[in-house]
């Protein structure tokens, strides 16, 4: 195997009791999302270097900025005026990320998603999340409405000027998939929801700063092509040196139908297989357990998916799988 993985974590630095875990697994590397609200741009690097330096000290190093937008992109999205400013924000975003050395932004542009249900039981009465895309049908509609053509002009303009600040920085752009991956959702368009979307947004900036934050619950519940498959995609994304980052999860379902979040040893997917295709295919990054069920003496309501027991047996799984293919790991 070539690749080489890191092992990290979503924490709080409130969560003292998370952190010790972490360190007592052997997990040393945080997705974090140093806050810029409030502050003007000249007060980015500051921040983040604060932010990073509070890690340090809990024996942390940040390895990903983890949001949906570092900064406002509403002006962006819509192609409207204000859009040069958003852009100038976001250029000091990056610079500051290059800066203090946090390597990878995972972000997405479009406007999120939330699951129909947090309470699905699964075996031996843990609680898992779930999303029903009919049921989904019946909640507001989205903030705003765009059209596939608008989302798609707004992420062209941003990654023409943004990708080239990247390259000089250092910094890698991760997109994630739009959660649920299916269109419409909420009365507007999606467009990051299968692979041939990502071979158009790779295609408007070729750089290896332009990539995906690959996550397997997305990509397990999306449609495909003939003949593709979620570990042919992961193999051809890891070679080309697009993978940023990987959200290590499973789903049991589709996004055009209903789908749910497994345990990470009993999901549709062959998980030691995707270890394999991201290894093989010379992956050398960050990689985190996602969206765990909850088990006993937690509150499945209170951080769905975020439960540490759950975490706890989804990173000594992947760490086993590791040591047993024999990839390397931090």
């Amino acid at each position: 195997m070539s690749g080489k993985i890191i092992m990290s974590h979503v924490l709080g630095l409130d969560q003292p009791e998370r952190l010790q875990l972490c360190l007592q697994m052997g997990v040393t590397h945080v997705v974090s999302t140093p806050s810029l609200a409030g502050i003007g741009p000249d007060q980015y690097v500051a921040a983040m270097r604060k932010h990073q330096e509070a890690w340090a000290e809990a024996g942390f190093e940040v390895a990903i900025y983890e949001t949906m937008t570092p900064v406002a992109a509403d002006n962006i999205r819509r192609g409207s005026p204000g859009r040069d400013q958003e852009l100038r924000n976001w250029i000091a975003a990056i610079e500051a990320m290059g800066e203090v050395g946090i390597p990878v932004l995972c972000y997405n542009l479009g406007q999120g998603g939330a699951r129909t249900n947090n309470r699905l039981p699964l075996r031996g009465g843990a609680f898992t999340t779930e999303h029903n895309y009919e049921a989904s049908k019946k909640l507001p509609p989205a903030k705003e409405i765009y059209t596939e053509d608008q989302l798609w002009e707004a992420l062209t303009w941003l990654i023409e000027r943004i990708i080239p600040v990247c390259e000089k920085a250092k910094v890698k752009m991760g997109y994630h998939p739009n959660d649920p991956t299916v269109s419409p959702y909420l009365g507007s368009a999606q467009i990051m929801i299968n692979p041939a979307a990502y071979r158009r947004l790779f295609a408007i900036a070729d750089s290896p700063y332009n990539g995906v934050s690959f996550c397997q619950g997305n990509f397990r519940s999306m449609q495909y092509a003939p003949g593709e498959s979620i570990y042919s995609v992961a193999a051809e994304f890891a070679e080309k040196g697009k993978i940023q980052f990987v959200h290590f999860r499973d789903v049991e379902g589709t996004a055009d139908t209903r789908y749910h979040e497994t345990f990470h040893d009993n999901g549709p997917t062959d998980m030691a297989r995707m270890l394999q295709c991201y290894a093989s295919g010379g992956f050398v990054g960050p990689l985190r357990t996602d969206h765990a069920p909850s088990m006993a003496g937690e509150d499945a309501l209170k951080n769905p998916g975020y439960g540490m027991l759950g975490h706890i047996f989804a990173i000594g799984y992947t760490i086993g799988l590791m040591q047993a293919l024999d990839i390397a790991y931090e």
